[in-house]
Parts: C-alpha cells; sequence; structure tokens
C-alpha cells in the first residue's frame, strides 16, 4: 500500500510568487485589501512570514501585485469571444464584470469606496487600465477603431456610471442580479440615444444596439 504525502510539493520561484499572490486575491475578496497584512498572507499560503518577505518588501507590493492579476483576470474575461446581437454581447459582457465583482467583492468596495486607504498611484493606474478595458471592448464590439470625441466620453461616464452602480449594489443588494444586469445596459443605449442627437456619428451606432440587430461589417 502506498501512503499519502501531505506536505507541500516543492515549488519553483514563480509558481511561489504566484501562489502567494493567489492567496492574498482570495483574502482580498473576503475580508478587503485594507486590512490584508503579511501575516494573513502567510498563514492563508501555509508558509513562514519569512519567505513572505523573500517574495515581497511590504504589503503594498503584495496589493499591487494581487490587483495586477485581478486587472489581467478581470480584462481577460471582458475578452472572450461572445455570439449573437450587440446587445446580447453587451450583457453577457457586463454579467461577467458582475461576477468579477461579486467573487472580489470586499476588495471592490475597499478599493473603489470614497476615502480608500489604500489608494496609491500604482492602484489607481491599475483601476484606470480596467475602465480603459471596458471602453475598449465596447467599442472592440461596435467596430469603431476611432470613436468620435462624444462616443468616447459616453462610454467613459457609462462605465462610471457602472463602477458606482455595483459599488453600491454590493453594499445594499436592493435589486436581484437579473435585474441589474439588463439595467446597466439600458443606460448605455439611453446614453448613446442622448449623445446621437449630438453626433451623426453616434446616430449610426444606436440601431446596431437594438435587440436582434445584426453586428457590424468589417468589409
Amino acid at each position: 500500500m502506498t501512503s499519502t504525502d501531505h506536505r507541500p510539493r516543492r515549488m519553483s520561484p514563480e509558481e511561489r510568487r504566484q501562489a502567494l499572490i493567489d492567496s492574498a486575491l482570495e483574502l482580498f475578496g473576503r475580508n478587503g485589501p485594507d486590512r490584508l497584512t503579511m501575516e494573513d498572507v502567510a498563514a492563508h499560503a501555509e508558509v513562514s512570514r519569512a519567505l513572505v518577505y523573500r517574495y515581497f518588501s511590504n504589503i503594498e507590493e503584495i496589493r499591487v501585485a494581487a490587483l495586477r492579476a485581478a486587472v489581467d483576470d478581470l480584462v481577460a474575461r471582458l475578452s472572450r469571444q461572445r455570439d449573437g446581437d450587440l446587445l446580447s454581447q453587451l450583457q453577457e459582457t457586463l454579467e461577467e464584470f458582475v461576477s468579477f465583482a461579486e467573487e472580489r467583492a470586499a476588495g471592490y468596495i475597499a478599493l473603489l469606496r470614497n476615502g480608500s486607504v489604500i489608494a496609491t498611484s500604482e492602484t489607481a493606474a491599475l483601476v484606470d487600465e480596467a475602465r480603459h478595458a471596458v471602453v475598449d471592448q465596447v467599442l472592440a464590439r461596435l467596430e469603431v477603431a476611432t470613436p468620435s470625441p462624444f462616443l468616447l466620453l459616453t462610454l467613459r461616464c457609462w462605465v462610471a456610471a457602472c463602477e458606482g452602480a455595483v459599488l453600491t449594489w454590493l453594499q445594499e443588494r436592493t435589486l436581484g442580479r437579473e435585474s441589474l444586469v439588463p439595467w446597466l445596459s439600458g443606460q448605455l443605449v439611453g446614453m448613446i440615444g442622448a449623445t446621437a442627437d449630438h453626433d451623426p456619428e453616434v446616430a449610426v451606432i444606436l440601431p446596431l444596439l437594438e435587440p436582434g440587430s445584426a453586428q457590424p461589417s468589417s468589409a
């Protein structure tokens, strides 16, 4: 008979660093990054605190590394190939965004609420990167390579509205998720409709967001 060895397997430096980041990410979602300590990461990863310090100089470095991983995960989710009309694609993309926020609720709330104690220039840059990724995904699905200033402003305002709405939703849960996502996609359609009155280029896009509409042609 063979016995099961429960000792942790030996990891390469890259694997060990990633394991520590994964531990921090899980703790982000559970307790929030503002309450994270080096001791927490060590305990969750089942390693010594000295080993954590071998890879990260302080807790701020872990926060930034974990947020970097989270942003990469979000961008990958948003970039997935989707089928159906543009409105369906938009709603599926929003589902991914809401799922991402739910999985990391404590971290999402801690990072985006006013007066966040973990806000730094590095974390702000990563949050902005995530916002730009959402805008880029909408533009890619609309097949708009060079957006007009009006369209770009509209999308950025919509992303800010989504961000704030999801933040409030996570804290209060006054709506069901099945109501939240269609409402958020409807917000974009409404905002593009308002912008279309001021920009002929945006007016061309509006019909593409109707249910069952054909996708824009790449030709």
